[in-house]
């Protein structure tokens, strides 16, 4: 056996760990980047707390999740950026499928709509508002992604000037593309991406609504992006 044969193992237990669809389900719910409680998951992938559970501990030995405890409560979330950004690239190559399906009631087609017009995806934008702010940082001259996704000595100073801090943490690259699964296009992730959608939320341009990962842009946020990267408001609706 060779040393890539001998990876084998390893991948098939961890394709196992993601092949159940109420673990699927815990993982994509989890790729909003809080932590959730095993009552929620339970709620959300329609399951017993005790058959949740067990999913859990699963996922929590198979390292695709870390957990926590306060009190009599169970917290669990990704376990780090790298788990999500394998989940949303098995996401992006099923994407297609799923859109073919037409959603059964107006709530699943309200969401599915919020979803791709702007959500989360871990610690970063992603769906059009995520593909948009790309597009005009790129245009702009701050990020290159003709080989790879890189900061410009513009981009870095942008950020600066913006107030939006970079502290690169571990091996986490500065900027990173990730593949965005309804526009199939990649968008900003890193560390970059992560900064840029944490001051997006405390800064009130961007907020959360309903109970999944999608955003919205708020008043305060269109004229903030329209000033800093010349966005025209009417693609953030």
């Amino acid at each position: 056996m060779t040393d890539r044969d001998g990876e084998a193992p390893g991948l098939a237990r961890l394709a196992g760990l993601i092949a159940d669809e109420t673990r699927a389900a815990c993982l994509l719910a989890l790729l909003d980047g809080r932590a959730w409680t095993a009552g929620e998951l339970a709620r959300h992938a329609g399951v017993a707390a005790s058959t949740l559970s067990e999913h859990l501990g699963k996922l929590v030995a198979g390292g695709l999740l870390a957990e926590e405890r306060q009190g009599r409560h169970r917290y669990v979330r990704l376990a780090d950026e790298r788990i999500a950004h394998l989940v949303e690239d098995l996401a992006a190559q099923v994407a297609p499928e799923a859109a073919a399906r037409r959603p059964r009631t107006l709530r699943a087609s309200s969401a599915g709509s919020a979803m791709a017009r702007g959500r989360t995806c871990y610690d970063h934008l992603a769906g059009r508002l995520g593909i948009t702010v790309t597009d005009a940082l790129t245009g702009r001259g701050l990020l290159r992604q003709d080989t790879g996704f890189a900061l410009t000595d513009a981009g870095l100073d942008w950020f600066g000037a913006a107030g939006i801090a970079l502290r690169p943490t571990g091996r986490r690259p500065l900027a990173r593309a990730c593949l965005d699964w309804t526009e199939r296009r990649p968008h900003l992730a890193g560390v970059a991406g992560a900064a840029l959608c944490r001051h997006a939320l405390d800064a009130g341009w961007c907020v959360r609504i309903g109970s999944e990962r999608a955003v919205k842009v708020t008043p305060a946020g269109e004229g903030a992006l329209s000033e800093l990267l010349g966005i025209d408001p009417a693609a953030l609706r």
